[in-house]
């Protein structure tokens, strides 16, 4: 996921410009599933806390962040690494003092590699700088390293993760351009991916590995079928889920039930989100500002609440395992911004979307659901 708001643009277009594949995809499963992962991407609440920013229940009460989405059902928290990001969040030893904080709480915590020093997404899937000049048999080997070194060090510390991503909406492959899918070759992504796949499994074999793709407009089988026809192993199926850009639940809730079919393994949402407001606090406009971005979903507090209740209805009755809110804790804080090469100054496009106010209250009604 990126903040940025013209790169979302244009992913939108992206999306939009592919025929959907949902009418020809299967009914939701007939039992529902647990959700046993319901979770929430906090990745910008260190810098927020570090930079003064509170947080209160919906009563009023100030307390720590995690404390109040416990509250709410969450017993799961994602955390994106980037290898060299020029503010410092969120390098290895930033997710290593928050991972302390997530165990101690007795949550689970999944580490998102984006295996770049910024955002990395559909749009854009960047190299680290230091891996620049990197062919692809040494960008295997720093994958593997990488991986290797932050799960270690993470473990050595009481605070393995519970589970990986290899990479993040890697939907035509990473390290671009070595790592990226063109005329439907898989292989150098392959080799990407079972190296993190190794590195994670030699670090900790109980660390699920995850893939995940924001392909659940198009359909993600051209993809997971890929992956699989070179080999690649992984534990669970993540796909990222924004109504707005997406289309439908009923969509959605096909395309979760045909991969969870067809690749045999469980699957997840890795992202989703939805504003409670059209209101900008800040100097960066709003990614999404429409007053219904959604049919039947007003951008307000009880149209939020609504929506992310229904993501998880539809995941749950389609099979899916997991939700995860991306980026619940991030309101308007003055400094936090979505640029790591200018954090301080630049705006956040997301506040609308957090399930915190301005103020920095829990919003009514947000309830993660098992």
């Amino acid at each position: 996921m990126t903040a940025h708001g013209t790169s979302r643009a244009g992913r939108a277009a992206v999306f939009l410009s592919v025929l959907a594949l949902s009418a020809t995809l299967p009914a939701p499963a007939a039992s529902a599933a647990s959700l046993t992962m319901r979770g929430a991407d906090v990745s910008t609440v260190q810098r927020a806390l570090e930079l003064g920013a509170r947080y209160y229940d919906a009563n009023g009460t100030a307390r720590d962040p995690l404390d109040v989405l416990q509250g709410v059902g969450v017993n799961y928290v994602r955390l994106r690494i980037w290898n060299n990001p020029r503010s410092g969040y969120n390098n290895k030893a930033k997710v290593l003092q928050y991972a302390k904080t997530v165990k101690a709480k007795g949550l689970k915590l999944l580490v998102d590699f984006h295996y770049s020093d910024t955002w990395a997404d559909p749009g854009k899937q960047a190299k680290p700088a230091a891996w620049a000049n990197h062919g692809i048999s040494q960008l295997q080997t720093d994958v593997y390293n990488y991986t290797y070194d932050v799960c270690n060090s993470l473990k050595a510390q009481g605070t393995a993760p519970d589970s990986v991503q290899i990479g993040n909406e890697i939907n035509t492959g990473m390290l671009w351009d070595d790592g990226r899918v063109v005329n439907s070759n898989f292989t150098n992504l392959g080799r990407l991916l079972k190296a993190g796949y190794n590195a994670t499994k030699a670090c900790n074999q109980s660390t699920q590995v995850i893939i995940h793709t924001a392909n659940v407009r198009t359909g993600p089988r051209w993809f997971y079928d890929g992956i699989r026809a070179q080999g690649v192993q992984w534990d669970i199926t993540a796909l990222s889920y924004y109504c707005y850009w997406h289309g439908s639940m009923s969509a959605m809730a096909g395309v979760v039930a045909d991969v969870r079919s067809r690749y045999g393994k469980p699957v997840v949402l890795a992202e989703t989100a939805y504003p409670y407001t059209t209101a900008n606090h800040d100097g960066t406009a709003n990614v999404i500002s429409a007053a219904q971005p959604c049919a039947g979903y007003p951008a307000t507090p009880a149209g939020q609440a609504a929506n992310f209740t229904a993501v998880q209805n539809t995941a749950r009755n389609a099979g899916a395992i997991g939700v995860f809110y991306w980026e619940p804790t991030w309101h308007a804080v003055r400094g936090n911004g979505w640029d790591p090469a200018d954090i301080a100054n630049s705006g956040n496009g997301w506040e609308n979307q957090a399930v915190f106010d301005r103020t920095g209250r829990l919003l009514p009604g947000i309830r993660w659901t098992s």
